[in-house]
């Protein structure tokens, strides 16, 4: 798995339909409007999200390796 950053993670959350709730310190909180999950994804800077980090973060939000493009 490539990782990638929570800025480009975030852009895909959005396309997914993904909507940002708030902002806290360097976390932006996402809800999905169909199920109310809630995923909290780190921005910091431009660094790559760790790979367990994005690992969680793929499963909360049914997203797969190929839509990581």
């Amino acid at each position: 798995m490539k990782s990638i950053s929570g800025k480009n993670f975030c852009k895909i959350l959005e396309r997914k339909g993904w909507i940002l709730k708030r902002i806290k310190g360097s976390h932006h909180i996402y809800q999905n409007p169909q199920n109310n999950r809630i995923v909290s994804v780190p921005v910091h800077r431009n660094q790559d999200l760790k790979l367990g980090t994005l690992g969680v973060l793929m499963k909360t939000a049914n997203i797969s390796e190929d839509e990581l493009n």
